[in-house]
């Protein structure tokens, strides 16, 4: 049945790898179970239901993913769209959860739209071939910088930006423990080297004292299965069009970003992940992409029911695809993997700490920044929007602000190269959007 599925033979992958990349991908994401209760509470949400939520709609759109497109590819609420969610459209806006949610859903409904209409699909392969392995590189120095940054190697400072964290620190020396195992497990060509890495790190902090401090036995949310958990978070959104459309432009802004960033971080990760896995051809489409973007914009439309911020395809994938995932399969693992945390949430948010995550992100960006080399950086045009693209993703935080500035470069550099001629028409229409968000 998973054959027929998941065509393991034809990958080249068998239902052993899969599982543990499936894993590995859940453990380097497990972190959004935690995070994003914290971030939506600030809105007046319930915590408890807004775990369950976030559990379950990463639930079901990874494997619907996994099922629909056969990508290694799983998804949750993002990073960076839930903090656009309570920060801005709810704080500085002043708009309530109710009506930020009704935002994602009809974000959700756009995005089904476009990819039924294939319009996601143009988009995507009409970035320029040296652009798609730019932004694939970049994801690598992204994740990469965010384990660093997670787990405190890296740390912000006033007179520099970022400084170099407290090696002094136990959880700092765990992770960086951590790292340099996982770089000499892959130097020695062992199999699943990401996965054993994490797998040794948590051990070591384990037996420090630096992880799993669990007082008793861990039990359910509270609201696991109590109907208040329905209530308060599962359809709310349908409370909150009325003063969505209140005000009319402004209702443009607020869904214009939330369909902008989910946009181009998904079409971020699932360039990073084609390029990894080898499914781009030679005319740098990428292959059965639309069913990817089909079932990316079915698990927006459900989070947003359950009760959660945007969900969006995790560049996190990238850790399972680093220790072999090559098909839905692994996506689906991650999808029962999320479920069962309802059951073990005690032990994810005290065991799987980012000094045990840091190694994956870190040694998989290393990974994926071996793209850099396919780029032709004797074009001016091509180094150019290459560089600007990488070093803008990881500066400012964002894969959607990556993409749109190395556009906007590669443009630029093309026009004054006398090549105008020779931008696709999708290309110039992106422009105008990347003005605009920008603007806007």
């Amino acid at each position: 049945m998973l054959e027929k599925i998941f065509h393991l033979k034809e990958k080249k992958t068998t239902v052993k790898t899969e599982l543990i990349a499936g894993l590995t991908t859940f453990l380097a994401m497990a972190y959004i179970l935690g995070v994003n209760p914290a971030v939506l509470s600030s809105t007046g949400m319930d915590s408890q239901a807004v775990f369950m939520s976030t559990a379950i709609s990463a639930a079901i759109a990874s494997i619907i993913m996994g099922v629909v497109s056969n990508y290694p590819v799983s998804l949750a609420a993002g990073m960076g769209v839930n903090a656009l969610f309570a920060y801005t459209v709810c704080g500085q806006m002043g708009y309530s959860w109710q009506a930020a949610l009704a935002a994602v859903f009809l974000s959700g409904i756009v995005f089904v739209l476009i990819s039924v209409t294939k319009i996601r699909k143009v988009v995507i392969n009409a970035i320029p071939q040296q652009l798609k392995l730019a932004i694939g590189a970049g994801i690598g120095f992204f994740i990469a910088f965010v384990g660093l940054k997670n787990a405190a190697i890296i740390v912000a400072d006033e007179s520099t930006g970022v400084a170099l964290g407290n090696l002094k620190s136990p959880t700092v020396l765990l992770a960086v423990f951590g790292i340099l195992i996982t770089i000499a497990l892959l130097a020695r060509k062992v199999s699943s080297a990401v996965f054993i890495g994490m797998v040794i790190t948590a051990i070591v902090g384990i037996i420090c004292g630096e992880v799993f401090h669990i007082e008793g036995m861990p039990m359910l949310p509270d609201k696991a299965f109590n109907f208040d958990f329905t209530i308060s978070t599962t359809g709310a959104f349908m409370q909150g069009f009325g003063e969505l459309f209140q005000d009319p432009l402004q209702c443009v802004v607020v869904l214009f970003s939330f369909i902008f960033v989910d946009f181009f971080d998904t079409a971020g990760t699932l360039v990073a992940v084609a390029n990894r896995i080898g499914i781009v051809n030679e005319k740098g489409e990428v292959e059965n992409i639309e069913r990817a973007l089909f079932g990316d914009a079915i698990g927006s439309v459900a989070g947003s029911i359950l009760g959660t911020s945007t969900v969006t395809s995790y560049v996190e994938s990238t850790a399972g695809v680093g220790v072999g995932g090559k098909t839905g399969l692994t996506a689906c693992t991650t999808g029962v993997l999320f479920l069962a945390s309802i059951f073990i949430s005690p032990i994810i948010l005290t065991s799987v700490t980012n000094a045990v995550t840091a190694p994956a992100l870190v040694v998989v960006g290393i990974l994926m920044a071996q793209q850099l080399k396919e780029i032709d950086w004797d074009d001016f045009v091509a180094a150019t929007a290459g560089f600007v693209t990488v070093i803008i993703m990881v500066l400012t935080y964002s894969i959607a602000d990556g993409i749109a500035i190395g556009f906007i470069a590669y443009a630029v550099a093309m026009i004054a190269s006398g090549k105008a001629k020779q931008i696709n028409k999708s290309v110039w229409a992106l422009l105008v959007i990347f003005i605009l968000y920008f603007m806007i």
